[in-house]
């Protein structure tokens, strides 16, 4: 069930009215909340919900197990069991036959030729962020972090809540437990902000499905286009993939307050960042600090081979998003960056640089961070290593190129608008300069949403749904 369609708004416009009027105490809220994301979740396909429910149930007793356990061993046994079995699950529906043709690859190159069985299996929407979710309920039980929950009810209903389902925010255990423990009720500015986020998240989508069409000549025609049309491929994919997840957080954060939820934001402003590492202290920032936090401080964070720490992170975060080596080699570009930000930074020549905060200098460093960005958006969006060297190689004219079609100035002209309208929305948004006027905030609101439905293509589904 996608955000964008009527029968998503019809869907919510039953719930919202059965929690807000009908269900007012906690218990049948609890229970709304669990069979409605059920329900939402079986719109997608019915079958996987066993799955779904079988991630709550591990991970809620192996919690419990934790906390009762007497020694380290019988604890660490109860962690080992929550993630090798959801990570494990994981590999099979996301990895198994990005594993074997690989291996079938490998031994094709050193002339042996061998043939494996392709799975093809169905990949669950929203595995990748309800496994991490439910992971990080076990790890932080076994830090001592948090105590475990009572009420396997309360969290299956965590763990399935519809707006961030399936492809987030990363929800926390600590972050969503205590609100359903408390069952929070709608509230006026909750409502009129949740409204103007959703609006704002509807508005991105549509203007991401608009630059498809352009991403998709740049990176799956028959070949090289002009120089000027490459970058304008590569442009609106920065702006596509942006508008699109930053859309769809948008209106699941929105739909969590229209219920009295609060859903932590995902995205700053990340194409204003000046260097790699604030580029990913803006960008999937709920992804990013759970790598940081779960993986990143558990290989040894700062304290111990702190580099070898920051590639293996990005490594796996490549992987995350998907079963392809372009993935993989995108987290390990983007290790790299990270890791030569780190050691220029702490050069003397370079700190005073780094630390200045001259408009000048400002801007220069934004307009490397973008560049690079760009650079590993071609890796992220390309279908194979072959196509990301082609199109890297016409970004910067290192081989023959057809001359640009008519008209592609004015494209590229309008994904730069489009790329900058949507940041400028989310800065307003940020600073509460739609909210805070009323004259301003409902015809913005009725402007954009019949833009979107005269324009939109609500059959459209959200890039991270793959992932």
């Amino acid at each position: 069930m996608l955000f964008n369609t009527p029968i998503f708004f019809l869907f919510f416009a039953t719930f919202f009215v059965l929690y807000s009027f009908v269900f007012l105490r906690r218990y049948p809220r609890l229970l709304l909340i669990l069979v409605g994301s059920l329900v939402f979740y079986a719109g997608w396909n019915y079958r996987f919900i066993p799955l779904l429910v079988f991630s709550a149930v591990l991970d809620y007793f192996v919690a419990i197990g934790i906390h009762r356990a007497t020694d380290l061993t019988r604890r660490k046994l109860f962690l080992a069991l929550s993630i090798v079995t959801n990570l494990g699950i994981l590999a099979i529906f996301k990895y198994a036959d990005f594993a074997m043709q690989s291996v079938v690859d490998l031994l094709g190159v050193v002339g042996y030729e061998a043939s494996w069985p392709v799975l093809t299996l169905v990949l669950p929407v929203g595995i990748s962020f309800y496994t991490f979710q439910s992971m990080s309920y076990t790890i932080d039980v076994y830090r001592g972090e948090m105590e475990p929950r009572r009420g396997l009810l309360q969290f299956t209903a965590a763990l399935a809540f519809f707006p961030q389902l399936v492809a987030g925010p990363i929800l926390r255990a600590r972050q969503i437990l205590p609100q359903l423990e408390t069952m929070p009720s709608p509230t006026r500015e909750g409502v009129r902000h949740g409204l103007l986020l959703i609006t704002v998240g509807l508005f991105k989508k549509t203007i991401a499905d608009l630059l498809a069409g352009l991403v998709s000549a740049t990176f799956d025609g028959a070949g090289p286009v002009s120089l000027l049309e490459t970058w304008t491929g590569v442009l609106a994919f920065a702006a596509q993939i942006y508008g699109d997840f930053s859309g769809y957080t948008d209106m699941a954060i929105g739909i969590g307050l229209l219920l009295g939820f609060r859903i932590p934001i995902n995205f700053r402003l990340p194409y204003f960042a000046i260097s790699p590492v604030d580029f990913w202290r803006r960008w999937h920032i709920s992804l990013s600090s759970w790598l940081r936090d779960y993986l990143y401080i558990s290989l040894g964070g700062n304290r111990n081979h702190r580099y070898r720490n920051i590639m293996l992170t990005m490594l796996l975060g490549g992987l995350w998003h998907g079963d392809a080596w372009t993935f993989v080699v995108w987290g390990f570009f983007h290790g790299c960056l990270i890791v030569a930000t780190h050691q220029l930074a702490a050069l003397s020549i370079f700190k005073r640089f780094s630390d200045s905060r001259h408009w000048l200098l400002l801007v220069f460093k934004w307009a490397v961070t973008f560049y690079l960005v760009l650079i590993t958006w071609v890796l992220f969006r390309a279908p194979d290593l072959a196509t990301a060297a082609s199109v890297l190689a016409s970004m910067h004219g290192l081989q023959a190129l057809p001359e640009p079609q008519f008209g592609a100035g004015v494209y590229f002209g309008l994904t730069i608008v489009a790329l900058a309208l949507m940041h400028l929305i989310d800065l307003a948004v940020i600073r509460g300069s739609i909210e805070k006027r009323a004259w301003l905030l409902w015809p913005f609101l009725i402007f954009l949403q019949t833009l979107c439905f005269i324009v939109g293509a609500p059959s459209d589904a959200f890039i991270y749904f793959q992932f």
